[in-house]
């Protein structure tokens, strides 16, 4: 189903806002992990003066470049491509921590993000039957609650499902290698995770 009212909503889209409210105040320069065809690095923009987007799926990278931004769209691998380390004062990646090693992702975002920055990620994992069945039917219902509100689009981007970790075992990790952050399993099927690097 095509999105309505020419507004794009999906699960992921759904949580951009969060993505967007962590941005500090002050930052100059921020990556869009997994950017697919740019809709979050756009929006980055909109506060962030210098943004990069990265995703080795060339097709979307292709649809990133045709939008009239000067967001900087990169073909390429998030793990080996030879950013600088602590060069982004935000690191923001939605749905995209599953296409990889968590352990190995969580510890490159955590290494270009420049002392006080923030990273902010909303993920995919699998469910614990019974402990997040609750959680799981009412996600189906308000899911198709806004589906039948706002339509549903489609992103052009690979899948990979399932998730390779559960909702507990990201919790953990980020607990381990983020002291400090804030970790949310959210109704639609998402967890976030915050965390601001600290100074010095």
């Amino acid at each position: 189903m095509a999105a309505k009212n020419g507004k794009r909503w999906n699960h992921n889209i759904h949580y951009h806002p969060r993505i967007l409210r962590e941005v500090p105040d002050g930052a100059q320069r921020a990556l869009d992990v997994g950017c697919g065809e740019g809709m979050l690095a756009r929006a980055l923009r909109q506060a962030v003066p210098h943004v990069t987007g990265i995703d080795r799926d060339a097709p979307s990278i292709d649809q990133a470049r045709e939008h009239r931004d000067d967001v900087d769209y990169v073909l390429g691998d998030f793990l080996t491509h030879p950013f600088e380390p602590a060069s982004f004062d935000v690191v923001a990646s939605v749905a995209t921590l599953h296409h990889m090693d968590a352990t190995a992702g969580l510890t490159r975002m955590r290494d270009l993000l420049r002392p006080g920055g923030v990273l902010a990620i909303v993920g995919l994992a699998q469910s614990t039957l019974p402990n997040d069945l609750p959680r799981d039917l009412a996600g189906i219902v308000v899911g198709a609650f806004h589906r039948a509100m706002k339509g549903h689009w489609e992103h052009p981007s690979p899948m990979v499902w399932p998730p390779p970790v559960t909702y507990a075992q990201m919790r953990a990790l980020a607990a381990e290698m983020l002291p400090g952050s804030r970790y949310r399993h959210h109704l639609l099927f998402r967890y976030s995770i915050t965390w601001r690097k600290p100074q010095g």
